[in-house]
């Protein structure tokens, strides 16, 4: 056994049956000595082992207790003292910087992890205006193509609905939501296939409206729709006397459809302005007939033109506002940004007249690919008016962009189309950035007013993460997907040869 690592034990053992009395004791005895001998020799070897470090340590320099003397020590020769100061933790955490958020609470939509802190990040709009964190709730999501925003957008809407929330999409370009839609029980209202709607629909009818406000309330948006499309159409603002031959049309034609039984449609107001059913206002069928003849030519291209069949007459689908998402498909329809906005102004007031009614519940309205949307003046106003009322109505809306610098492509510096554009922006209480090209992130901080470390942060965000502004704080997020809902909401099924779900 090696020295040290264990005791010995004697034994005198076998003694045979002859042996004396004198010679046992012998052998004890020798046992005996055997042991202590050993026991002897492990002490030394323990005693020799700690003179050896106690030596080593005699030997060994150390500093004192105090530090060593003279310049040296690199202290002062007085005790530092310093004087008590008292401060909240968002003045510290400038001075102390590993102080992290402590986030927005547990109530609402699971969205990721804070990159900050890994705490689990939840977002709500409607809580958070309920808790006083923001003024309104809508929000701007922008970030460059393939960093994931289409996919934030959407597992922000479908999860909602777990919370009892309705999602409306009023415009689909690229046919993107169809699938998302159908996946949570929803519809999509795929236009182009057939289907036609007709945007004079009266709409669900809110509950305790009178008759006379709710036929003054439909009136009024059916004739606030007429005039955007014209002036769409026409590339103008519409004179008086074309407004009054407009509205001329209108109510003439709703007379004759509901003497009829019926509802209204484009056709029918095409028709009384080319051709007028009598006086209006002072005007006689003459004059109706030569001030609304732009007008009538300008909304027939909806009739006669090249969006003939989309809506000309009744509605073939009809709107389900119960239903847990509702989308526009309008991907199987092309041509240029101004048809778009014609289209997407008669499928957005038809899917308005539910967003309409006060009883709705909470809603998401989400306008993907929004920076065309906004080049369409009498769109940008529409979308200006329910940003204002999302309040009244319990609706979020939600604007999808590429990057803030698109809002600088809408109308000349200056005027009233770029004013409404920065609105919108102005009038979201969350602005949720992914990342940006260098060049567009000291204008996207300069457009939302960010840190010189959040914008620092824009270049260098990975794919699915996000800069999320809410309010006056800040929290940089990765966005968290279950398998499923990475395979649902895949747009890029074409690039890599993958068939979509």
């Amino acid at each position: 056994m090696p020295a040290g690592k264990g005791r010995v034990l004697g034994s005198a053992g076998f003694t045979p049956a002859g042996t004396t009395r004198k010679e046992r004791t012998a052998r004890i005895k020798a046992a005996r000595t055997a042991e202590a001998d050993s026991r002897r020799a492990l002490m030394g070897e323990r005693k020799a082992a700690a003179d050896a470090e106690q030596q080593a340590r005699r030997e060994a320099s150390y500093l004192p207790a105090s530090g060593e003397a003279g310049r040296q020590s690199l202290r002062a020769w007085r005790r530092l003292k310093i004087e008590a100061h008292r401060a909240t933790s968002e003045v510290l955490s400038v001075a102390y910087p590993f102080l992290a958020e402590a986030g927005l609470g547990s109530e609402g939509t699971l969205i990721g992890r804070d990159s900050w802190s890994g705490a689990a990040f939840v977002y709500d709009p409607w809580v958070l205006y309920e808790r006083g964190e923001v003024t309104n709730p809508n929000a701007t999501l922008a970030g460059v193509i393939g960093r994931g925003k289409s996919t934030l957008a959407k597992s922000l809407a479908t999860r909602s609905i777990a919370f009892g929330r309705r999602v409306y999409v009023p415009g689909d370009p690229k046919g993107e939501w169809t699938v998302v839609a159908k996946a949570v029980g929803g519809t999509a209202i795929e236009l182009g296939t057939g289907n036609r709607l007709n945007p004079l629909d009266e709409g669900p009818r809110p509950a305790g409206i009178a008759d006379g406000e709710w036929r003054t309330a439909v009136r009024q948006r059916r004739l606030a729709l007429l005039v955007s499309l014209t002036e769409q159409s026409l590339g103008r603002a519409l004179l008086p006397v074309e407004h009054t031959a407009l509205g001329a049309a209108l109510d003439h034609s709703v007379a004759g459809a509901e003497g009829r039984g019926e509802i209204p449609t484009l056709p029918l107001v095409v028709g009384r302005l080319l051709d007028p059913a009598g006086a209006h206002l002072g005007s006689t069928v003459e004059q109706l007939r030569d001030d609304g003849r732009q007008a009538g030519h300008g909304l027939g291209r909806l009739v006669f033109g090249d969006l003939a069949g989309l809506f000309d007459g009744p509605s073939t689908v009809g709107f389900d506002p119960d239903l847990p998402m509702v989308s526009l498909d309008l991907s199987h329809i092309s041509g240029s940004d101004a048809l778009i906005a014609l289209v997407m102004t008669c499928a957005s007031a038809w899917m308005e007249a539910a967003l309409a009614d006060p009883a709705g519940g909470q809603r998401w309205v989400i306008y993907d690919e929004a920076w065309r949307l906004m080049r369409a003046p009498a769109l940008l106003a529409r979308m200006q008016s329910q940003w204002k009322l999302s309040r009244a109505l319990g609706i979020a809306n939600l604007m999808i962009i590429h990057r803030l610098s698109d809002l600088d492509a809408v109308g000349d510096a200056g005027s009233g189309a770029r004013n409404l554009a920065l609105g919108l922006l102005a009038d979201c209480s969350t602005r949720i950035i992914y990342a940006q090209e260098r060049g567009e992130a000291e204008k996207t901080g300069a457009a939302i007013g960010l840190s010189r470390t959040e914008i620092d942060q824009l270049p260098d965000l990975d794919r699915g993460e996000g800069l999320w502004r809410i309010g006056e704080r800040a929290f940089v997020v990765r966005h968290d997907c279950t398998p499923a809902e990475l395979a649902l909401f895949d747009t890029n099924a074409r690039m890599i040869r993958r068939p979509p779900p």
